[in-house]
């Protein structure tokens, strides 16, 4: 009896967490995305005034966005811990960041560990499902010059040309930096079956943790990011000025990320925003390429993607069976490091957002009092 009655104190305490967590979530983004949405329509005259000093006001808020996201994880005790390559210093270069994808708290992962990078969070781009269009952060993403990309044979091809027009009017212009994709296309649960199908049908290698990549976005990329030399990979001297004048010169870096989950149980969304898994640690590895490694002809970057997410594979098998990633070629032992975000920062943000949505409120009641 008595276990049965501590059980249901438990289970009455996640309850009750889990609705805290929810109602304090919903304020959170009822006061933040509209606040959010009204300072860039209150600053439209400075877009065309000055654009440059729009978008990096415009990209320092979104920065914040993504931070109070983080915080919903680090209050449940959701944090990272990193491997592999430090990209902090090549987070003012231009870099596409290919990354493994399980679930939607991938996502919600990167946002936090991408925090710490420079100014990579309010200078990237996203390239993501067209479902995330309709959450709750849909919107901010839209304004932001974020791209959504529709899955399946039957858009493929206009999806590419969709992409690559994206990226010629906005990427240049609101001075993006970074630009994130998931390759592979869709979530690991949902693709693996036909990946592997079309692995033995091909004799390719059969993969667990992953599933092979698609070519169309990360060559479109490359193409529209970089330019082509006459050994077929991309050139890191390219680009057309920036917005302060100086010639850019486009990507100069391709960054592979894998993430792995303890136990390979991924985290979603609902994880992030009800917190009713115990506290966990995310394993985030960086690999770090230079861009003239990278072939843009269609064969060999097929070939150059696959063995990239063969090495994910390695490295994510590794890890389920010892905890850790394997080291690099030279070290015996792989270091690692606890990624870190500022509670005093993170409060800051959040009562900045809470201020916003009251003056908001108060200039809108206000506005409606005189009108009516």
């Amino acid at each position: 009896m008595a276990e049965l009655v501590d059980g249901a104190r438990r289970l009455g305490w996640v309850l009750l967490n889990c609705l805290v967590r929810f109602v304090f979530m919903f304020v959170n983004n009822f006061v933040a995305i509209p606040s959010y949405c009204l300072y860039l329509v209150l600053l439209q005259p400075l877009r065309i005034w000055d654009s440059p000093t729009f978008w990096h006001v415009e990209g320092i808020m979104f920065k914040w966005m993504l931070a109070m996201v983080s915080s919903w994880g680090w209050v449940a005790g959701y944090t990272v811990t990193e491997w592999g390559d430090d990209v902090r210093p090549i987070s003012e270069d231009e870099a596409m960041v290919i990354v493994n994808h399980q679930a939607t708290g991938d996502v919600c992962t990167l946002m936090m560990c991408l925090q710490d990078k420079g100014t990579v969070v309010r200078k990237m781009m996203w390239l993501m499902d067209h479902v995330f269009k309709y959450t709750n952060f849909g919107l901010v993403s839209l304004l932001h010059g974020d791209f959504f990309i529709r899955q399946g044979k039957a858009h493929r091809d206009k999806q590419l040309i969709y992409l690559q027009d994206h990226l010629d009017r906005y990427y240049h212009s609101r001075d993006r930096k970074w630009i994130v994709l998931f390759p592979e296309g869709g979530f690991l649960r949902k693709r693996r079956e036909t990946s592997q199908s079309f692995a033995k049908k091909n004799s390719l290698p059969h993969l667990t943790h992953v599933t092979l990549p698609r070519l169309g976005a990360t060559q479109v990329i490359l193409k529209t990011l970089g330019a082509q030399q006459e050994n077929g990979s991309v050139s890191s001297e390219s680009g057309p000025p920036s917005q302060s004048g100086n010639k850019r010169k486009g990507l100069q870096w391709v960054v592979d990320v894998t993430i792995a989950y303890p136990k390979a149980r991924p985290m979603d969304i609902q994880t992030w925003i009800f917190g009713y898994r115990p506290p966990t640690v995310t394993h985030v590895h960086y690999r770090v390429y230079p861009i003239k490694e990278v072939p843009v002809d269609t064969e060999p970057l097929t070939d150059w993607l696959y063995q990239r997410f063969v090495e994910k594979e390695d490295l994510l098998a590794h890890f389920y069976d010892t905890g850790s990633f394997p080291p690099a070629k030279g070290q015996k032992e792989a270091p690692s490091r606890g990624m870190t975000l500022d509670p005093v920062w993170l409060c800051v943000v959040q009562l900045l957002a809470f201020a916003s949505g009251y003056m908001w409120y108060s200039v809108l009641q206000y506005l409606y009092c005189c009108v009516f």
